[in-house]
C-alpha cells in the first residue's frame, strides 16, 4: 500500500527517467503514470512503474520502467475470450534487463530474487536484454524481469494488455496498487 505523497515521488521519479532518456510525456501521460507496487509493501525491490499510450481489443503500447535492482514478479498471460492471451515483446530502451522464462535455467542467474519471495520464482531461463535488443514472449509462459544497477526503460508491444487477469505464482499478488 502506497501513500499519496509516496505515489507522487514514485511518479515524478519515473518521469525523471523518461526526461534523461529523452522520452517526452504529454502531462496527461505524466499524471497516469501507474505505480504496480503488487501489494507487497516493497516497491524498490518488486514493483513496476507503467505508461500505457494504447490498448485496444487488438494490440497494446506501454513502456515499462523498472528502478535498480527492481523486479516484476512470475506471472504469465493466460488464454481469454478463445483467445491464447496476451503476446508481448520487450525491447529494452535504456539499462539493462534480466528476463527470465520457461526453459534451461541459467547456470548462475544475473538477477536475484527477492528476499522471502523465493518459493514464488519457478522459471530461470535467462535473457539478457541491453538497449535495442528484444525478446518476445508467448502466450501463457511463466516469465518475470529485474533490471540491473541502473535501472531500465522497456517499450512493450503487445496484443491486448488485461492485467487483471495475469496469473502471478505469488498469490500475496494484488496487480492493483492501493493508494491511501
Amino acid at each position: 500500500m502506497l501513500t499519496k505523497e509516496e505515489f507522487s515521488r514514485v511518479q515524478e521519479r519515473t518521469a525523471e527517467m523518461f526526461r534523461q532518456l529523452g522520452v517526452v510525456l504529454t502531462p496527461e501521460e505524466r499524471e497516469q503514470i501507474e505505480v504496480a507496487d503488487f501489494g507487497l509493501g516493497e516497491l524498490e525491490r518488486t514493483g513496476l512503474e507503467l505508461v500505457t499510450y494504447i490498448n485496444t481489443d487488438r494490440y497494446c503500447a506501454k513502456d515499462l520502467v523498472l528502478f535498480p535492482r527492481q523486479t516484476c514478479p512470475e506471472h504469465k498471460h493466460p488464454p481469454f475470450d478463445g483467445g491464447p492471451g496476451k503476446m508481448e515483446t520487450f525491447r529494452c530502451r535504456s539499462g539493462q534487463v534480466f528476463l527470465y522464462v520457461e526453459g534451461e535455467p541459467a547456470e548462475s542467474p544475473q538477477a536475484v530474487v527477492p528476499e522471502g519471495s523465493e518459493p514464488y520464482y519457478t522459471v530461470f531461463h535467462e535473457i539478457e536484454l541491453n538497449p535495442g535488443e528484444q525478446y518476445t514472449i508467448n502466450p501463457n509462459i511463466l516469465h518475470w524481469f529485474q533490471a540491473g544497477d541502473q535501472g531500465a526503460i522497456i517499450s512493450e508491444f503487445s496484443s491486448t494488455s488485461r492485467d487483471d487477469l495475469d496469473i502471478f505464482t505469488d498469490s500475496r499478488i494484488k496487480r492493483q496498487p492501493e493508494v491511501l
